[in-house]
């Protein structure tokens, strides 16, 4: 009862700010042209996994391109992507089906346009992105764990419960994050940006 009343307020907490940040986001079609580039280079880059021990997995890199469209473009825009990546996952990506409705919210809804929260700090300093990222990694955790904990806890282990079972399944959603970050910090992230503003603005 706790854990899905903490799923729950967690959810709605997380769409309504998520909602009230996108208000004002310029969909012309430069913006819609590259959302829709970045949604499908993260679904593409989602398929391709690499397993590990505990039955999860890491990916190729899914998580660089939604990070890299809020910080050199519009950080509302890449929630905004990350929500049809979110829907499209289910259909497009093996393994990525909801067992419950509502895991829509909690898990699909989330765990891609959370990496939009990369670019709510700016990114005119680097620790303005690395504490965006941080942000971003901390909700898509929180939210792998919490749908584990709801949806998947007849998988547990013997011995683990719901909550370790979902801890050290999702602990690889840690991994992906802290490298995702390491990797999009050391891009030159101000020379994207210049380069985005030079070819027609920002969003």
């Amino acid at each position: 009862m706790i854990s899905s009343v903490i799923t729950a307020v967690f959810a709605v907490a997380y769409l309504l700010v998520t909602v009230w940040l996108c208000r004002g986001v310029k969909l012309d079609t430069r913006a819609v042209c590259l959302g829709g580039v970045v949604c499908a280079l993260t679904l593409v880059l989602a398929t391709i996994r690499i397993p590990l021990p505990t039955g999860s997995n890491i990916t190729c890199g899914s998580w660089i391109p939604l990070m890299l469209l809020a910080l050199v473009y519009d950080y509302r825009l890449a929630m905004l992507t990350g929500w049809v990546c979110g829907i499209l996952a289910m259909f497009l990506i093996p393994g990525w089906e909801a067992v419950h409705w509502a895991q829509i919210f909690v898990q699909q809804l989330v765990v891609f346009s959370c990496l939009g929260y990369a670019g709510v700090f700016g990114a005119d300093k680097r620790w303005k992105a690395m504490c965006g990222m941080a942000v971003a990694v901390v909700i898509r955790c929180v939210g792998h764990v919490l749908s584990g904990v709801i949806f998947y806890s007849q998988n547990a282990w013997d011995g683990w419960g719901a909550w370790g079972y979902s801890l050290a399944f999702n602990s690889s959603r840690l991994i992906e994050g802290i490298l995702s970050i390491v990797i999009v910090t050391a891009l030159p992230l101000g020379i994207m940006r210049r380069a985005m503003v030079k070819k027609g603005g920002m969003a």
